[in-house]
């Protein structure tokens, strides 16, 4: 699912989100002035940190209308592009021209790969695009959250700038959760409604860590922002996986 009317206000939706902390704790599996390719970087907040941190950031995602906003972002804050670029990819796809460091994904971009057989495209490709050694980091929202939180769901927010309506409905079978998505946008004394449906896929940590290891990579769960194993009620899960090659096979 390409994020179009949602991504005007995706930041007015996640202002909560401590991307400081998010950044600085993606940032301390990485070495010093890696070279990171980011999947799925949405508008670039986390992107934009780790550039500030000295890492060469090339960041991809498949909306346009998210890479607009980043951008954006990017000229505000003073970064050259040969510190941190933005580009149009799919990260079942990646392509690069050298290896890099490490490849990250955060914020539930590996939950919008709805099957097995996408979620082993972005392994694979991340295996292909990664140096002997490199690192793949990412986070999902984990099974728990998406089956018990958010799923069969509704929630509701009358703030007067950007109210919204969110509908959610979870098939145990499929372990899809489809989310119905309302938003109306403050036009002068108007609002401007537009829906979105987005589709994600309540993967497993078992199911993650098998397919990793079938991608040529050993990887390791933690809780979110920690460095302790995730609890059965975890609602985020982070991944640190290393690319095997001829030295640490």
């Amino acid at each position: 699912m390409q994020y179009i009317g949602l991504a005007k206000l995706y930041d007015t939706l996640m202002k909560d989100v401590d991307y400081d902390a998010w950044a600085k704790h993606v940032a301390s599996f990485m070495p010093a002035g890696a070279s990171v390719l980011e999947c799925a970087c949405g508008t670039g907040e986390i992107s934009i940190r780790l550039a500030k941190m000295g890492f060469s950031v090339t960041a991809s995602d498949v909306s346009e209308e998210m890479l607009l906003a980043a951008s954006q972002k990017q000229r505000a804050a003073g970064l050259s592009l040969s510190n941190l670029r933005f580009v149009r990819m799919d990260m079942r796809e990646l392509t690069c021209h050298k290896k890099a460091d490490c490849v990250i994904a955060c914020c539930d971009g590996v939950n919008y790969l709805t099957s097995r057989a996408d979620v082993k495209r972005f392994f694979a490709s991340a295996n292909a695009a990664l140096k002997p050694g490199g690192l793949l980091l990412f986070d999902i929202s984990s099974r728990y959250k998406l089956a018990n939180v958010l799923g069969n769901n509704a929630f509701v927010d009358s703030s007067r700038e950007t109210p919204y309506m969110w509908q959610n409905y979870y098939d145990d079978e499929t372990k899809l959760i489809r989310m119905e998505l309302s938003f109306f946008e403050r036009k002068g004394g108007l609002y401007e409604r537009f829906d979105e449906v987005h589709i994600q896929r309540a993967h497993s940590e078992r199911e993650i860590s098998g397919w990793l290891g079938e991608a040529g990579f050993e990887g390791r769960a933690y809780g979110f922002l920690t460095r302790e194993a995730p609890g059965p009620e975890a609602e985020r899960i982070q991944f640190a996986a290393v690319k095997k090659g001829e030295d640490n096979e």
